[in-house]
């Protein structure tokens, strides 16, 4: 069961404090889902999963900012998600909340030791719990403030390469448990020295943030990342993609990226900007490391220039290339 409202999408580093909490319910009852999905609707984004597979499924492509928990479910109680979420570097910064009718002290002090921040008794009072996750949530935002800030990119306001690093390295190791899809695509502005030497290096800058920022609001799902790879180099990291909808992605943002800095768009007194792009998507029978399925992206980033540049370039030729 899943309860979702449809927002705008946000942006991986701009305009997060600026919208509605997203709010993860857990509970096997349905009913109890559709009593908090009543109490935090209006306020919230609010997603639901009865059972938990499904609740550490949702949390990694949604990233909520907060997690109701029922304890007592089938397959895989509360504690045992928790301990999943906690391990899983994607999930292990969402504050999770017990809501749950075992409130003696023994399993309080077990939820509180596998990572919760809360434990709430049932039946509940809706004034309480409200309270409680609007302080948590208050605290996590805080805290991914400061998280940001380490992995931000001073110019263009997206991610850095040292956090798409990191992320890169969280992804490899999940395929390579599970099997599956992970794509990557490296953009490179083209031209861009020469956009540099005509029009001066302010305006230079002024064209990242704009490329940057295109790139971001192009991207679908709260778990893809785009970040500045370094001068006028951006990547984007696609867990659950394959190489078709890699391609199929990389064919859009081209797209966007060329439309969002036409002169008559941005209000900017140069030309339009174009990129090329390659496209990296992992095959676990051919690649060893996270450093073949960038090489197979770089790869294909110079057939894309070859080719005459502000072109899309995929397929698995290019590590014998």
């Amino acid at each position: 069961m899943d309860i979702a409202q449809t927002l705008p999408a946000e942006t991986p580093f701009g305009g997060e404090l600026e919208r509605r909490p997203r709010l993860l319910v857990v509970d096997d009852q349905p009913v109890n889902v559709q009593l908090l999905y009543r109490v935090f609707a209006a306020d919230h984004q609010v997603f639901a999963a009865t059972e938990g597979n499904k609740a550490l499924e949702i949390a990694r492509q949604q990233q909520p900012d907060l997690i109701l928990l029922d304890v007592v479910m089938p397959e895989l109680d509360g504690f045992e998600v928790c301990q999943r979420l906690k391990a899983d570097q994607l999930t292990r910064d969402i504050p999770v909340i017990f809501l749950t009718a075992n409130a003696d002290p023994e399993s309080e002090a077990h939820g509180l030791d596998v990572g919760a921040v809360d434990f709430i008794g049932k039946p509940f009072n809706t004034k309480v719990v409200r309270a409680r996750v609007k302080t948590h949530v208050t605290l996590k935002r805080q805290g991914d403030l400061l998280r940001r800030w380490v992995f931000l990119d001073g110019l263009t306001g997206i991610a850095n390469r040292r956090h798409f690093d990191e992320r890169l390295a969280v992804e490899w190791a999940r395929i390579q448990r599970s099997g599956a899809p992970l794509s990557v695509l490296l953009i490179d502005v083209d031209h861009f020295k020469r956009f540099n030497d005509s029009h001066g290096h302010q305006s230079g800058d002024d064209c990242l943030r704009r490329v940057a920022a295109a790139l971001a609001s192009g991207l679908q799902r709260p778990t893809d990342l785009v970040a500045r790879y370094g001068g006028e180099e951006f990547v984007c990291l696609l867990p659950d993609t394959d190489g078709y909808g890699a391609q199929h992605m990389a064919e859009q943002l081209r797209q966007r990226v060329h439309q969002e800095t036409q002169p008559g768009v941005s209000g900017a007194p140069w030309p339009a900007v174009t990129v090329s792009i390659g496209v990296g998507s992992a095959r676990l029978d051919l690649m060893h490391s996270a450093d073949d399925l960038l090489r197979e992206a770089d790869l294909n980033l110079y057939r894309a220039k070859k080719a005459g540049r502000n072109a899309v370039r995929a397929g698995a030729a290019a590590l014998s290339a």
